[in-house]
């Protein structure tokens, strides 16, 4: 004991022992310690005993405390060091300058967002202003500033748990529309306090999944009169937001229709089932020919999927053992989907599965796909954001904690589009309003429109832990 304590911290230890028993009432053993060190009531009397009360047992939770503490650095370390031996010069040139088309995001978040009452299901960026959404299943909708990280108002209409949400519409007219188990489809107008200008009933279950589906309109890659929803009731409905009216209604699934994602073009509409299945819908066609493909390799239920973008197209055909990428200006190559087998799978157009991403521990919930290419991100009930190196064989090169609980939801800030404009002195790319793109790098692609897409380095997730955290450089 002599070689690790030194005499006070022996006597310190001593006395703690002393005191601990007199308060546990086991006074014989007091007794026949204190004559074994010999301390004798003059040198250890009763307020000396109460001085020592109760120091043994904060020694003990302090050290419990802290051997906690030291597994979270420990673990942390083995997360960076991973990151470090996955690191290429590209990543570490990318992280130093934050270069969009390569920044993956990472913890802590920026903002931790608080005021619902049960878990978020859903969050969605509006596509021009600094305004984040969140659903949860306390029927409420909030809109958030994102910028500031607080809450600027909260929606109520919905009678059920809100299911999803997503920004979109006509052009100039960016609308906000949300889904709920309470059967109905709701739009809201953000230039209008967030009004709520309509709602669609004609589902006959919850309703799971609402996507705009976007024109293709150069420049307004967003903009659209077109709403599509997926159902419990095993359909898809597509509505025109300016009426109101649904237009069609496809059928095909055998379960539950989980979540939905256009194409960038709007041509294509690709939708998950509990039926164990992914379908891709051709909307230009009538609806007893508008059934594409049929993407059946998954096991189990398939809660997610992305259409991947066109820059992906050179990793991924890669991947997929072809020696040329396809065009880019096809808007339907390749998708990933993600489900209950806790694997992510990406397939290409012909419903062939030629990559499967094995990691998470748990349910997958949502795919978003790097709008620079490299990356394919997912979120799980792991309670982890998973960050998939395409370009290295789909490898898995960051692992972000990102909540409490499960991790229901993902969103990445839609890029911004905009008639080349010279960058402002900063880097950031200016606006056709004459403000800063928040969050944006000024590295972008054109369309052939000669618009520019501006990378905004933004990311979005909800918790079943009742929050909404925001992660950007």
């Amino acid at each position: 004991m002599s070689a690790l304590l030194t005499s006070r911290q022996a006597e310190e230890l001593h006395k703690s022992l002393i005191a601990y028993l007199s308060a546990c009432n086991y006074p014989y053993a007091a007794k026949a310690l204190r004559a074994e060190l010999n301390l004798p009531d003059t040198t250890f009397d009763a307020p000396t005993c109460k001085k020592y009360e109760g120091l043994l047992e904060k020694k003990w939770t302090s050290v419990v405390r802290l051997q906690k503490k030291i597994m979270d650095l420990e673990s942390k370390a083995n997360q960076l060091q991973h990151e470090l031996d996955s690191a290429t010069p590209t990543s570490l040139a990318a992280r130093k300058n934050h270069d969009p088309s390569t920044w993956l995001p990472r913890a802590p978040a920026r903002h931790t967002l608080q005021s619902h009452k049960n878990p978020v299901t859903c969050v969605a960026f509006h596509p021009v202003f600094s305004s984040l959404a969140s659903g949860s299943e306390d029927c409420s909708i909030k809109i958030w500033d994102y910028e500031l990280g607080e809450l600027e108002r909260t929606l109520k209409s919905h009678t059920k748990a809100v299911l999803d949400i997503d920004y979109g519409g006509p052009r100039g007219n960016t609308l906000l529309a949300s889904c709920s188990s309470d059967l109905t489809i709701k739009l809201w107008d953000p230039a209008d306090e967030y009004k709520n200008i309509r709602t669609l009933p004609g589902h006959d279950h919850s309703v799971s999944s609402v996507r705009f589906i976007p024109s293709g309109a150069a420049g307004a890659p967003l903009s659209g009169n077109l709403l599509a929803s997926a159902s419990r009731d095993k359909t898809i409905r597509i509505w025109d937001v300016t009426t109101g009216y649904c237009l069609r209604t496809l059928r095909g699934h055998a379960d539950w229709v989980r979540a939905l994602a256009p194409s960038p073009d709007g041509r294509w509409l690709l939708s998950t089932s509990s039926d164990q299945s992914a379908r891709m819908w051709d909307l230009g066609q009538p609806d007893s020919n508008a059934l594409k493909q049929t993407f059946a390799a998954h096991e189990h239920v398939v809660e997610c999927c992305a259409f991947a973008p066109a820059s992906t197209y050179p990793h991924l055909a890669a991947l997929a053992g072809l020696k040329k990428a396809p065009p880019a200006s096809s808007s339907a190559e390749y998708l990933a989907t993600g489900g209950r087998e806790k694997v992510i799978r990406i397939f290409a157009i012909n419903g062939i599965c030629f990559k499967t991403l094995t990691g998470h521990d748990n349910w997958v919930r949502a795919l978003v796909f790097h709008p620079g290419g490299k990356y394919l991100l997912s979120c799980a009930d792991d309670k982890t954001i998973r960050c998939w190196d395409l370009a290295q064989e789909g490898k898995c090169v960051r692992v972000i904690e990102a909540g409490d609980h499960f991790v229901s939801c993902l969103r990445w800030a839609p890029s911004v589009w905009k008639d080349a404009l010279p960058s402002s002195g900063d880097g950031l790319q200016v606006n056709g309003n004459g403000t800063a793109a928040n969050g944006v790098g000024a590295k972008g692609k054109e369309d052939g429109a000669g618009s520019k897409e501006v990378i905004r380095c933004l990311v979005a997730c909800g918790s079943v832990d009742l929050n909404v955290r925001v992660f950007s450089a």
